[in-house]
């Protein structure tokens, strides 16, 4: 399988280095690291999507595709280039070659692409599909769901298993696609969040995380060290500190223990896409 990393969402929040580490003006970025992954006889599966195009044209349409009060705290930059549907065209597949879309949660900037593929089925945890559909309570949950960004997608829900990967639970049948390809339950910053894991060839693994961890130095090292701005963020967006926290740490130990096996990386820091899309270690 031949994995592509697209960044479908760019975010520049005011603070720069409170928030990414390394920028030196008053703005910062933050990505949208989505996977579009070719297969041999499943068509072609993407993990996330970004902003879609529906989001760039009509980010306020009633009902509100994405948050204002999101949009100006993260100055979120919409374009049209971005979105995984014209980057897919770009690299010479048509969306119709999209034939399934597998989630790590729900929130508008992984979420907001999925109309752009009617044709594929969209898998995810069952209690992500119940949290996202509600009733929602709090001022965080009421806002980071938009059920028009997805209104119409053929689902495909799933319960955690079991069945054990690297000591996680894992969701390993997921309707028509390979088993290369599982879903690894990471509670904390919503209840149905989800890690993907991938299989590539030659046997070592790729975790996208999703938003189980925001910051590179939060990963592959014996100690967490995370810019205040993310640190601030994952609090305000959490469903639940202690699973988050929990979750977090077991990632952090996944990272260092098997660090020969499993390279692991998270939805929104652009030095992992960078080094991602160069082929550099992490």
């Amino acid at each position: 399988m031949r994995i592509h990393h697209l960044n479908c969402a760019t975010d520049c929040p005011l603070g720069g280095a409170i928030f990414d580490g390394r920028s030196t003006g008053p703005l910062g970025e933050i990505v949208g690291h989505c996977l579009l992954i070719e297969t041999d006889a499943h068509g072609l599966v993407l993990v996330d999507t970004g902003y879609g195009l529906n989001d760039v044209a009509h980010p306020h349409r009633s009902p509100e595709r994405i948050p204002k009060f999101f949009r100006g705290l993260l100055n979120i930059r919409l374009r049209e280039e971005e979105t995984a549907a014209r980057q897919i065209e770009a690299l010479g597949f048509a969306r119709e070659d999209v034939r399934h879309i597998v989630l790590t949660h729900l929130d508008f900037d992984h979420a907001g692409g999925i109309d752009d593929f009617p044709g594929a089925r969209v898998h995810l945890l069952k209690a992500e599909y119940d949290q996202a559909t509600g009733p929602w309570t709090g001022f965080v949950q009421s806002r980071r769901y938009r059920p028009a960004q997805w209104q119409g997608a053929d689902w495909r829900t799933y319960s955690a298993s079991g069945q054990g990967w690297f000591g996680f639970d894992a969701v390993r049948q997921l309707d028509g696609l390979p088993p290369e390809i599982l879903m690894v339950p990471l509670p904390g910053h919503t209840w149905g969040h989800a890690g993907v894991a991938i299989r590539q060839d030659g046997g070592r693994w790729l975790l996208q995380a999703g938003d189980a961890y925001f910051y590179r130095g939060e990963m592959r090292a014996a100690r967490r060290r995370c810019t205040p701005g993310l640190r601030a963020y994952q609090s305000l967006m959490e469903t639940n500190r202690s699973h988050r926290l929990r979750n977090q740490e077991r990632v952090r130990r996944l990272s260092v223990d098997h660090r020969a096996e499993i390279q692991v990386i998270c939805s929104h820091d652009p030095v992992e896409l960078e080094c991602c899309r160069a082929g550099r270690p992490l």
